[in-house]
């Protein structure tokens, strides 16, 4: 197998957890052992353990036949104990992973520093980390004893596509916008997309900064805008609207210890965070100028609902995947 096959595997996992890792970019990695895949990871969460982390925790267990006996998404933990393993455990080992790995402590212990010490036959890196104070990993990986075969720009610009998201919100707000449509392109009749959809949209909720809405979906939908499908707080609502003429009785108000604000201007979108938009296309042409990326959930079937996103938009795919029988798609909009 090619070393671009691994880092596909890995840039197929890591898109699993695209915005959910916030404010961390999405990144995974793959362990191998002559040829053999031990393990395919990525990072799940901002404070918990790295994808590399991750990956040589789920290669031990599979090298060793054994469980560790602590929760891996504990970054000092599991450091900790693969530090502990006999320094030759890996060293037949290669590992795959979509972004340098990382040279400062910050909220979870330095990934490269940890790579130098257990001295991996191979260390292969999709792209370099592009933020400054963040890279030098792969000079602090190759200072272990026995260094490492290091293998620089693999798949490059599909892992640099896969980081954009981070990229842009280290500036200002990254605006994704997600609709839910039936394969004719209508969006109206309630629910559409599958179970598996729900709980992704509301892990996105969980993760992003705020929620954007329009102002006619709170009149006219009535809509409550948690996380009840995976059981999390409910996100921060901005409400873009003229006019602040809500009624505060219905449920998107009730929702305990949540934040509403309503704006009439789009200027807090010059600070760096992660938007998530839900609205129709009123909300879709007010803020084309401003969405960065769409996700689409599309449904496979046909509906005679006249609602639909009646506009035109330019858009390139990134990644598309299953949830469950609908298909997700990640896309960029272009030539705005």
């Amino acid at each position: 197998m090619t070393n671009e096959f691994y880092i596909q595997l890995a840039l197929n996992k890591a898109w699993e957890y695209q915005g959910l890792t916030y404010p961390n970019p999405a990144v995974a990695a793959v362990v191998t052992l002559d040829g053999k895949i031990l393990a395919i990871e990525a990072h799940k969460k901002a404070g918990t353990s790295h994808a590399e982390v991750l990956a040589l925790i789920s290669a031990y267990e599979t090298l060793s036949g054994s469980k560790v006996d602590f929760d891996p998404l504990n970054a000092e933990l599991s450091h900790n104990f693969l530090l502990t393993l006999p320094k030759n455990f890996f060293s037949k080992c290669s590992i795959y992973v979509t972004l340098e790995p990382c040279s400062h402590k910050g909220k979870t212990p330095s990934c490269a520093t940890l790579l130098s010490k257990l001295q991996l036959t191979n260390v292969i890196i999709g792209i370099k980390d592009p933020i400054v104070g963040h890279d030098g990993g792969i000079s602090i990986v190759a200072k272990g004893l026995l260094p490492p075969t290091i293998t620089i720009g693999v798949l490059e610009e599909e892992c640099q596509a896969l980081l954009e998201p981070f990229m842009i919100w280290q500036n200002r707000a990254f605006v994704l916008f997600k609709l839910a449509q039936t394969s004719n392109g209508r969006i109206g009749g309630g629910y559409l997309s599958s179970k598996s959809s729900l709980r992704h949209v509301h892990k996105l909720r969980d993760a992003c900064s705020s929620m954007l809405i329009g102002g006619n979906t709170v009149r006219v939908d009535r809509p409550t805008l948690d996380c009840r499908f995976i059981e999390a707080d409910a996100p921060k609502i901005i409400i873009y609207s003229k006019e602040d003429n809500f009624d505060r009785d219905i449920p998107l108000f009730k929702v305990e210890n949540r934040e509403v604000e309503v704006v009439d201007n789009l200027d807090f979108l010059d600070k760096p965070s992660l938007i998530l938009v839900e609205g129709g296309e009123g909300m879709l042409k007010a803020l084309q100028k401003k969405i960065d990326w769409m996700l689409i959930y599309q449904i496979p079937k046909l509906s005679t609902h006249q609602l639909s996103y009646n506009t035109t938009m330019n858009l390139a795919f990134l990644h598309t995947a299953k949830k469950d029988i609908d298909l997700m798609i990640w896309s960029r909009q272009i030539g705005h």
